[in-house]
């Protein structure tokens, strides 16, 4: 509503009772915009922010390990003396068998020599291994 149209635009409060000397405000679309230094310092935060968060997850998947980890050896552990007892025990099984056969003295005599076979060829090929794994190690002249 104009004011030279008459009516009631006295009793009117809004854009009407502005002053004659008003300008209107114009926009700086460049005053809105980030500058070069904000952003700079934007992106470093945000480095930081994502390494400080990297950090975390890694610490945590970490610990997740480690707990993980502590439980297969315990795992492990308990594996390796139920064999380390059935070997015992399949030893003893094989002097026994062997007793009536050729003596106890012989029986013990066979299982001794088969066992301190067997572990010498495991040497071997732990050796071998060893070997394999040093010479990739060693410096090509």
């Amino acid at each position: 509503m104009r004011e030279d149209e008459g009516g009631q635009s006295a009793d009117y409060v809004g854009p009407l009772d502005l002053p004659d000397e008003h300008e209107p405000y114009e926009h700086d679309a460049a005053s809105d915009e980030p500058s070069l230094a904000d952003e700079v310092f934007a992106l470093i935060d945000d480095g930081k922010t994502y390494a400080e968060a990297e950090l975390a997850f890694q610490k945590s998947r970490a610990a997740f390990a480690a707990n993980r980890l502590k439980g297969a050896v315990a795992f492990a552990l308990g594996a390796f003396g139920v064999f380390h007892l059935a070997l015992i025990a399949g030893t003893v099984g094989v002097v026994l068998a062997l007793v009536p056969i050729v003596g106890p003295w012989f029986a013990t005599a066979i299982v001794t020599v088969a066992l301190i076979g067997a572990g010498l060829i495991l040497l071997k090929l732990l050796k071998d291994r060893i070997d394999d794994i040093r010479s990739a190690f060693e410096d090509d002249e």
